[in-house]
C-alpha cells in the first residue's frame, strides 16, 4: 500500500538546495535560481568549496556577490557548506537538490553525481533545469578565461559580479 503525498500545507515548506562553487555567479545561475523559485518554497544557493581549485574569488566574497546578484528572489539564501551536499540537505531540511545541465556533455558526470546522492540520501531528490540556449555555452571557467584576456565578459555575468571583476583584473593589472 502506497502513502499518498501529505498536502502542503501538512508538510512544511518545500526546500531546494542549488549547490556550486559559482566563481563567479554567471546570469545562467541566476536563471536557474529564478526557475527554482517557481518550483520550491524556498532555494539554497550553497557554495562550496571546490577541494581542488584555487577560488578566483574568495569564499566571503563570492558569498557577497551571490546574495547581490539574487536580491531580486525573494525566497533565496545563500550559505556557504563544507562536506557532502546531501548532509547539508539533511542540516536545512531540504527535499531536493537543483542542478543546471547546459549540455549533453554535463549529463554523464551530473547523472553519476545524482546517483550517488540518491544512494546517500534517497529522501533528496536530484532536480535538473535547463537554462535558456544563449545560456547553454557559459561557464564560470569561460568567463574568467575571457576576463583574463581582457575580453568582454560583462554580458554574461550580474552587474555585481562584473563591477568585482574589472575591478579584480585592474588590481591585476597595476601590480605587474
Amino acid at each position: 500500500m502506497t502513502q499518498a503525498n501529505p498536502p502542503a500545507s501538512a508538510r512544511g515548506p518545500r526546500i531546494a538546495v542549488y549547490p556550486g562553487s559559482f566563481d563567479p555567479i554567471t546570469r545562467g545561475h541566476v536563471e536557474i535560481v529564478e526557475r527554482a523559485a517557481r518550483v520550491f518554497d524556498a532555494v539554497i544557493v550553497a557554495v562550496g568549496r571546490h577541494p581542488t581549485k584555487p577560488g578566483y574569488f574568495p569564499v566571503d566574497e563570492r558569498l557577497a556577490l551571490i546574495t547581490a546578484s539574487v536580491a531580486h528572489v525573494a525566497t533565496a539564501r545563500v550559505a556557504h557548506f563544507t562536506g557532502l551536499v546531501v548532509d547539508f540537505c539533511r542540516r536545512e531540511g531540504a527535499a531536493a537538490i537543483v542542478r543546471g545541465l547546459r549540455a549533453t556533455s554535463d549529463f554523464e558526470s551530473e547523472f553519476q553525481m545524482g546517483l550517488a546522492n540518491r544512494d546517500l540520501a534517497p529522501d533528496v531528490e536530484t532536480v535538473f533545469l535547463i537554462p535558456r540556449p544563449e545560456q547553454m555555452y557559459v561557464s564560470s571557467s569561460l568567463i574568467r578565461e575571457i576576463a583574463a584576456h581582457g575580453g568582454d565578459f560583462a554580458r554574461y555575468v550580474p552587474e555585481p559580479v562584473a563591477a568585482a571583476m574589472r575591478a579584480r583584473n585592474a588590481q591585476r593589472q597595476g601590480s605587474t
